[in-house]
């Protein structure tokens, strides 16, 4: 029956304990995080973008989710038109082959990450923390960020700020930080907005300050044009240019230039034609 030949059995086998809850496996829900969409759960389809909050997501179930609202979960309510979200310049691993159809004679390493940093080649897979930027949309690991010292984007040469660094699947302390960071950047953005707009109606005082001179300017050609045009009226060279004006009755033409009318009284007595002007005697 046991318990003879000097064995000495433990508490676990005589009495039953509750179980342990199950544990979760760390390794996988990170690998699942940061390869599936945080809506349909389905792994990542490019184009690939993130929010103000560090979630990623394809950028197909973000449009699907905007024309049905109720398709959207709770983490995503944020989200209210295509502004509020970035599209993500990633950068491929070229170690991973997870796309290939997997055969039962070879090994196939979960492991690897289908994205990397650019800059030092860490492997995006949640063990490390990686970001994007605001202003750019371009991904780095936070390590490469915080090395090379700069305000400009080591890939894209692209300007930033403090607001616009999103820590991608962001938590607790980090998270916070996010929340309040996309807070900052709306009311940059408003700011800048109504900066702009002043900008554009102070223009437009100016331009319609100028408007008057300008019309100034133009009524005095017309006056002087006017002018102009009386002293041509009284002018008896301008005459000429009247219905009612005749040759004949002109007191400057000489007697010759109007023989060559044939309103002239010479042309009773003419019985052929001349070159210069038409006559019937031509026919």
């Amino acid at each position: 029956m046991g318990c003879d030949g000097g064995t000495i059995p433990r508490r676990d086998e005589l009495v039953r304990v509750k179980k342990k809850p199950e544990q979760k496996d760390k390794e996988a829900e990170l690998a699942f995080k940061w390869r599936h969409c945080t809506i349909k759960q389905l792994p990542l389809q490019p184009p690939v973008v993130g929010c103000g909050l560090g979630h990623l997501y394809s950028k197909e179930s973000i449009l699907e989710g905007l024309l049905d609202r109720s398709t959207l979960p709770e983490s995503a309510q944020h989200i209210k038109t295509l502004k509020d979200i970035k599209n993500l310049n990633l950068t491929p691993n070229p170690a991973f082959d997870g796309n290939k159809a997997k055969k039962g004679d070879c090994y196939a390493d979960e492991g690897k990450s289908p994205y990397i940093c650019p800059l030092i080649g860490l492997e995006m897979n949640g063990k490390y923390k990686f970001c994007f930027l605001w202003s750019c949309g371009c991904v780095m690991s936070e390590r490469a960020l915080k090395e090379v010292k700069s305000k400009i984007c080591h890939q894209c040469q692209q300007a930033f700020t403090e607001e616009d660094i999103v820590i991608i699947n962001a938590e607790n302390n980090d998270l916070k930080l996010m929340e309040e960071n996309m807070i900052l950047r709306k009311i940059a953005k408003k700011k800048s907005k109504k900066h702009k707009h002043n900008e554009d109606n102070q223009i437009l005082d100016i331009k319609q300050e100028e408007i008057p001179k300008k019309k100034i300017k133009k009524e005095d050609k017309s006056s002087t044009s006017k002018i102009t045009n009386r002293t041509e009226a009284e002018d008896p060279a301008y005459k000429k240019v009247k219905e009612n004006y005749s040759v004949a009755k002109d007191p400057k033409a000489s007697e010759v230039f109007k023989s060559i009318f044939t309103t002239h009284k010479s042309a009773a007595e003419q019985d052929r034609a001349h070159w210069i002007t038409y006559n019937p005697f031509y026919n």
